[in-house]
């Protein structure tokens, strides 16, 4: 999908920006409301509510990128596919949150720069879709588009979109963030605490000869530390983390109702999340949703698919972060392990010789969603770690910098990704299959995934910091 013949000209200033300016317009991927006037009232309430993160936070999760942007730190950004309301219980957010902390100390030691922790929580309630209707037994019904919009269930009662559900979304987000601020903050994210749980996993791992090293180095590290006076008691960031939430920003009456005006800059910002990006099929220069982004204030992604073409990227760069500000724009490439080889050097070499300062992250998951023979949708672990690989090459090859990963995984051990250490096929599918929408690699798939990614940030010996600056 190009979006040649469709953007604003670069020889023009952009229209005034309100949160609301974006309904002028075109919109995709939104639905359609049956009852406008309960819309409107749903959407008054949401911007009575306090905000659920604030301006400050968005600031210095920029900053931290701005330090990704320069080559001296690292992303890792994961979390459901589309959180469901049901799922809403303490053990799910801290499994998840868990499983995040245990592979950022893996890739920590793997890259030897800090790694900014990113969930895909506490708001990653809506989900494109590829048709607006799916049809089962000749039944045709609207599709489910993540619980905030509609209900899973093949009814038509289920289906219809409802306004009431943003409300939920907001309640649940902000349940979801005061615990994720208490582990974060009360002990929950102790380093020695977090390297016992890999040393647990690495036990049960059928690969446990090839991680023990780095285990073991791991270790070595936090009893020199100890020895060096370093602990949790005279130290605050052994046992303290930041931890941001992140979701894209597609329902954007939601968005705009959570849109706060920062009384400290006078400036914008999206408070539904510290983070929030543009899908693949929302990407259009002409749209609704690079319209809203392009105001907020916050650190925004792009999600860029085999599809971008370089003028284009150029052109969203530019209406997206037109002063060129580092840490504002993510781009987070998704091309599929077939793709990545083919579609991502011209890319990287089109943003690093136009001057611009982006983060780059790899999403190994999108591109490489198959269905198997049963109808079911899944995605090898195999391939997953293949477009990884082939995200730090092309980098490696244009001498920029790998920023981080993007993945949908969970802290439950389902089975909807086959592969990995365990060798889950896809007999092996039916026992948890669990998600509505994309399957995630579950925690043992995560832990094994950080893994690999440290041993390749290892062995390619990636360009130092000062390398990259100088690229």
């Amino acid at each position: 999908m190009s979006l040649a013949g469709s953007s604003r000209p670069l020889d023009t200033q952009p229209s005034p920006w309100t949160p609301a300016s974006w309904r002028g317009f075109p919109v995709r991927q939104m639905p359609v409301y049956p009852d406008p006037q309960r819309l409107s009232a749903v959407e008054a309430r949401l911007r009575r509510y306090p905000p659920l993160v604030f301006a400050g936070e968005a600031r210095r999760l920029k900053a931290s990128l701005a330090e990704v942007a320069a080559g001296r730190a690292f992303v890792l950004q994961g979390g459901d596919c589309a959180e469901s309301f049901d799922d809403f219980t303490a053990n799910i957010i801290r499994d998840t949150f868990r499983v995040l902390l245990q592979m950022a100390v893996v890739l920590t030691f793997g890259s030897s720069v800090p790694v900014v922790k990113m969930g895909r929580m506490a708001g990653q309630f809506a989900k494109p879709r590829s048709s607006d209707n799916e049809t089962i037994d000749g039944e045709t019904l609207p599709s489910y588009r993540g619980d905030i919009i509609n209900g899973p269930a093949f009814t038509s009662e289920a289906r219809i979109p409802d306004p009431t559900r943003m409300e939920t979304g907001y309640f649940q987000s902000a349940g979801t963030l005061n615990l994720l601020r208490a582990f974060a903050t009360g002990g929950y994210a102790d380093l020695h605490s977090v390297h016992a749980w890999n040393l647990g996993f690495v036990e049960r791992s059928p690969l446990a000869a090839r991680y023990q090293d780095l285990a073991a180095r791991i270790d070595e590290t936090l009893s020199f530390m100890k020895a060096c006076g370093m602990t949790a008691e005279t130290a605050p960031q052994i046992r303290e983390t930041e931890f941001y939430t992140s979701h894209e920003a597609l329902l954007l009456p939601y968005e705009e109702a959570l849109a706060r005006v920062d009384s400290t800059t006078g400036e914008t910002y999206a408070c539904s999340a510290h983070f929030v990006w543009i899908g693949d099929r929302t990407r259009h220069l002409d749209g609704a949703h690079v319209e809203f982004m392009r105001g907020i204030r916050n650190p925004i992604g792009l999600k860029v698919g085999p599809s971008t073409e370089p003028e284009d990227l150029l052109r969203l760069i530019d209406a997206l972060n037109p002063s060129n500000e580092p840490g504002r724009l993510t781009l987070i490439s998704r091309m599929g392990v077939d793709k990545v080889e083919s579609k991502l050097p011209r890319l990287l070499r089109a943003v690093r010789q136009s001057g611009a300062s982006v983060v780059w992250l790899c999403d190994p998951m999108h591109g490489n969603t198959i269905s198997t023979t049963h109808g079911r949708k899944t995605r090898r672990f195999d391939s997953i770690l293949g477009e990884v690989r082939g995200f730090f090459e092309a980098h490696a090859a244009e001498g920029t910098w790998p920023g981080g990963i993007h993945v949908e995984m969970t802290g439950q051990e389902v089975t909807e990704c086959v592969g990995g250490a365990h060798r889950l096929t896809e007999a092996d599918l039916g026992r948890r299959y669990e998600s509505f929408c994309d399957p995630r690699l579950n925690a043992e798939q995560s832990l094994e995934l950080a893994f690999l990614v440290a041993e390749e940030l290892k062995a390619r010996r990636l360009p130092t910091p000062a390398a990259v600056v100088a690229a």
